[in-house]
């Protein structure tokens, strides 16, 4: 748990405070308050990333993310307040290195090549391919194609932020906060978009290879770093990253082709 469970009654007087009267010192208590959220996931996120971009400084973007969530927040909704700043906080760091433009052309541009590569080989093989079948396709070498993962993988790191997409448009993006319901404004069409995405995702995720599927598991839905996954598989920090990449890089096109297909078939 984050937060310490001993300072819940003063939070709770803060919040009547900082909502009932606009009270900047509640508000700044609430801020050092949740602010291990900030470190928590700064510190998930900063693995992958190159050396130039430090953990104080995602911690600085973080914070700006804790601020907004706590104006935003809505007392009367039936969620955690850590639950709705986390999303937040995530994704004000990944508004300011997308601002900062920090992954070069070249490895945006591998990205997208391994992508379109792995499922193009997917639909004609029927299953996964197969590193050495990626990197033929390719015209690479294995080891090269594995340099190749290791580059982009810092890129992948808001990867499943970034193929949330209904009805195939960047207009209608979902993710975390988008779910969280709205009992006050049911929207059955957004519904079904929602869970589409979702039911797309876990069918993708468990055609993953095995080895895939337990890194992504471990990562998102455990909350364990990509060091603590290796020492799990008895494998190198860096080969989890490049199994976190690839599997990554099939959802996001598995995902995708599949919500593509719906939309016209609809």
């Amino acid at each position: 748990m984050l937060i310490d469970p001993a300072i819940q009654h003063d939070l709770a007087e803060a919040w009547r405070r900082y909502k009932g009267t606009g009270d900047l010192a509640a508000r700044d208590s609430l801020i050092l308050a949740y602010s291990p959220l900030v470190k928590y996931v700064a510190g998930r996120m900063s693995t992958g990333l190159p050396a130039h971009i430090e953990e104080q400084d995602l911690i600085s973007y973080g914070l700006l993310g804790l601020i907004g969530a706590l104006e935003r927040f809505d007392l009367s909704r039936n969620i955690k307040f850590e639950t709705y700043a986390i999303s937040r906080i995530k994704g004000s760091i990944i508004d300011e290195l997308r601002a900062l433009d920090w992954v070069p052309r070249s490895v945006r541009s591998w990205a997208r090549r391994v992508e379109a590569t792995v499922t193009r080989l997917e639909n004609q093989l029927m299953r996964a391919p197969t590193d050495e079948e990626i990197a033929v396709d390719l015209g690479v070498d294995v080891e090269e194609f594995q340099n190749i993962l290791s580059q982009i993988s810092g890129a992948s790191i808001i990867a499943l932020d970034e193929f949330w997409e209904a009805g195939g448009t960047s207009q209608e993006k979902v993710n975390l906060i988008d779910t969280i319901e709205d009992s006050g404004a049911p929207d059955p069409s957004r519904a079904y978009r929602i869970q589409a995405v979702k039911e797309t995702l876990a069918a993708a995720i468990q055609r993953l290879p095995e080895r895939e599927k337990i890194v992504i598991g471990l990562y998102y839905y455990e909350g364990l770093t990509l060091k603590e996954i290796g020492e799990v598989l008895g494998v190198t920090e860096s080969r989890v990253s490049q199994l976190h990449t690839k599997a990554i890089l099939r959802l996001k096109g598995r995902v995708k082709e599949d919500l593509d297909v719906d939309s016209l078939a609809s």
